[in-house]
């Protein structure tokens, strides 16, 4: 059974069919990209895989779990974490309580240890400030952990929120234009530490870019869509050699 399958995924706003009978399966382990020209419904399809939107047709399976109706909260408890294509961090919040934020969905406290600091809290809190380090390791942020999130530069900002994310510890991230902003140093700094990610977190990886060489560079298989449908899949050399996907992107 596939990780995650979607199957004739629509959505429609008033009159306007955002997305048309979508249809995507997602191994354990792998690395996808979705792809296609602006307004095409990525990002739609991102809103409705994590709750924000409910589609209007389709269904969305997680590990053989229907997804459609539950609250992004509750899809996130179940394993799926996402970045946004405008950065969402708590800016006047430290790098590291932004990455705690992230943890709170897997330690539970009582109401006296919340609000009293007694039991267990301080023992939480230690195994919480630890693994967030641990993370932020993993990005190159560990001196920056006491800064503002709001005084980092750009791409730091970027690899912050994936951090947030990873903090979850979701089965499958998603990635709304990581690359978004960055300048070439930046954006293969941000491919190494994708391929890290997946490696030491046996994450599964879908992703939205419109970085061709990114995509190029790291995703396994490609989705591609097109005024709301899908317009090709396969591997990158053939889904980016395919005329169809050529004429979507650089018109006639």
């Amino acid at each position: 059974m596939a990780m995650l399958e979607v199957n004739h995924l629509a959505i429609q706003f008033g009159g306007l069919r955002a997305v048309d009978g979508f249809n995507m399966t997602i191994e354990k382990g792998q690395l996808y990209g979705l792809i296609g020209p602006n307004g095409a419904g990525k990002t739609t399809v991102f809103n409705m895989l994590t709750g924000v939107y409910r589609p209007t047709d389709g269904g969305i399976r997680l590990n053989g779990e229907n997804l459609i109706g539950k609250k992004p909260y509750e899809i996130n408890r179940m394993g799926v974490a996402r970045t946004f294509q405008n950065i969402r961090l708590f800016p006047q919040q430290s790098v590291l309580d932004n990455v705690m934020t992230g943890l709170n969905n897997q330690v539970q406290y009582s109401l006296a240890e919340s609000l009293l600091h007694v039991g267990s809290y301080h023992k939480k809190e230690k195994e919480m400030t630890e693994r967030s380090m641990e993370i932020l390791r993993v990005f190159g942020l560990e001196d920056s952990a006491q800064t503002l999130a709001s005084n980092l530069p750009y791409g730091k900002q970027r690899k912050l929120e994936i951090a947030r994310a990873l903090a979850t510890k979701p089965e499958l991230l998603l990635l709304d234009e990581p690359a978004a902003g960055m300048n070439p140093n930046e954006t293969g700094e941000l491919m190494d530490t994708i391929r890290l990610v997946r490696k030491e977190y046996q994450v599964t990886i879908l992703l939205i870019e419109h970085d061709m060489k990114l995509v190029q560079g790291i995703c396994e298989y490609l989705y591609v869509l097109n005024f709301g449908r899908l317009l090709a899949e396969g591997t990158p050399d053939k889904v980016l050699n395919d005329p169809a996907v050529v004429k979507a992107y650089l018109g006639d």
